[in-house]
């Protein structure tokens, strides 16, 4: 069922679950009503937790969190999630995406242009911040003392990924992508050992190949850098370094610059900790390249 459309023809997501709190809030007992209101302030968040850790984070149990789903009216915690999903568009269609997209911006190249720029600007202001900056820091820190760097995506993050292992490894620090799917990743994953690090670019919701890398990682007590798309994500508490770099919203088309950026900089900064390290790998692939060439007297 597509969403219901406002007078300006843009779609309009019902918000089930504030419409059943507000119906309901009085009827809550204190315990109930800490819940309630704890999934309605952290409703990404709450996306990828269980019970159990809703229960954790509010002080109460995961019997007293289902209680209080329950209590609102739904079968369940996945009865809430589909719900929650729904309203924050993280179930849309690409092609609902890109129809809200083009919609906004109305036709017009200057308004595309406008679009891109001020999706970009808020990135590079997001990772000019304090705390972006000091993660930055800490995730290439951990990087420069890796025997080997892995870089998880899927999608077009998984592409990012490959460039970013090309680009590290080029610069002279030994890296691979973990950009597969199924159990495709899982032979990926022999490649990851005690020693290394693994950058992750987490945009969306915890999905099953991401939190079997994080399993993995923290098996072999390898650290993680995430670069996720809201501060809010249950994810962060894996990270040894985070960095919260926002992309468009989510009922929008979601531009990859800003990865891109991400893991550019990163490399950047990782070069500019050791300088002689990767001035020699390129000086090597100069070499390498010119016994590639073909004889220029044939």
């Amino acid at each position: 069922m597509r969403p219901a459309m406002s007078r300006q023809g843009k779609a309009r997501r019902i918000d089930r679950y504030g419409e059943r709190l507000a119906r309901r809030r009085d009827t809550l007992s204190p315990g109930l009503l800490t819940v309630a209101d704890y999934i309605d302030g952290h409703r990404h968040a709450v996306l990828s937790q269980s019970a159990l850790e809703i229960g954790f984070a509010t002080g109460t149990s995961d019997a007293t969190v289902i209680r209080a789903i329950q209590a609102l009216g739904f079968r369940g915690l996945l009865d809430l999630k589909q719900t929650l999903e729904a309203h924050l568009g993280a179930t849309d269609s690409p092609i609902e995406k890109m129809a809200a997209t083009t919609q906004e911006i109305s036709g017009s190249s200057d308004a595309a242009v406008n679009f891109v720029l001020d999706n970009q600007r808020n990135a590079l202001n997001a990772l000019s911040k304090p705390e972006n900056r000091a993660a930055l820091a800490k995730a290439a820190q951990l990087m420069a003392k890796a025997s080997a760097i892995g870089l998880f995506g899927i999608g077009a993050s998984g592409i990012i990924a490959g460039y970013g292992a090309r680009l590290l490894s080029r610069s002279g620090f030994p890296a691979y992508a973990l950009d597969r799917t199924g159990i495709s990743l899982a032979e990926q994953l022999l490649t990851l050992a005690p020693g290394d690090v693994v950058i992750m670019l987490l945009h969306g919701r915890p999905h099953r190949e991401a939190m079997t890398v994080i399993s993995e990682a923290k098996r072999l007590d390898v650290p993680l850098v995430l670069v996720l798309g809201q501060a809010e994500s249950v994810l962060r508490q894996h990270a040894s370094a985070c960095l919260v770099i926002p992309r468009a919203k989510s009922e929008q088309v979601a531009l990859h610059a800003p990865s891109l950026v991400v893991i550019e900089t990163l490399a950047l900064a990782l070069s500019a900790l050791a300088p002689e390290r990767t001035l020699e790998a390129l000086d090597r692939l100069v070499d390498l390249r010119s016994a590639l060439r073909p004889d220029k007297r044939t």
